[in-house]
């Protein structure tokens, strides 16, 4: 049997690094998946994440909306529809909108994504 969401009729909820976001598919909530989770974050227009890092979780950030200011380290680069970035484990980031609309941002997470493995800098 196939697990399938929808973004429409997912509820959102604050994490630690103060995005707000959407778990489309994570263990905690569909048996089926075991070693990843997929989320959407928003980034409100103005407003950045907490500097935060990972100490297990390889992540990937893919951009369905807006523009960014990417940290990953202690490089800052702009990031926009269409753009994806690996953050690797251990590596400090956070990202800034830049834009004049809602940031959107699909995370994936392997392992899934955890409040536990999730440092605030």
């Amino acid at each position: 049997m196939a697990t399938t969401t929808n973004i429409a009729t997912t509820t959102s909820y604050l994490t630690k690094d103060g995005s707000s976001i959407k778990e489309l598919l994570h263990p905690m909530v569909h048996s089926a998946v075991r070693n990843q989770s997929l989320a959407e974050a928003v980034v409100p227009p103005g407003t950045k994440t907490h500097l935060h890092r990972h100490h297990k979780t390889e992540e990937i950030y893919h951009i369905t909306q807006g523009k960014g200011l990417m940290t990953l380290s202690d490089s800052e680069f702009e990031v926009g529809t269409g753009d994806s970035v690996l953050i690797p484990p251990l590596t400090p980031h956070c990202i800034k909108n830049i834009g004049n609309v809602e940031l959107h941002i699909l995370c994936c997470c392997s392992p899934p994504y955890s409040h536990e493995d999730t440092e605030l800098l």
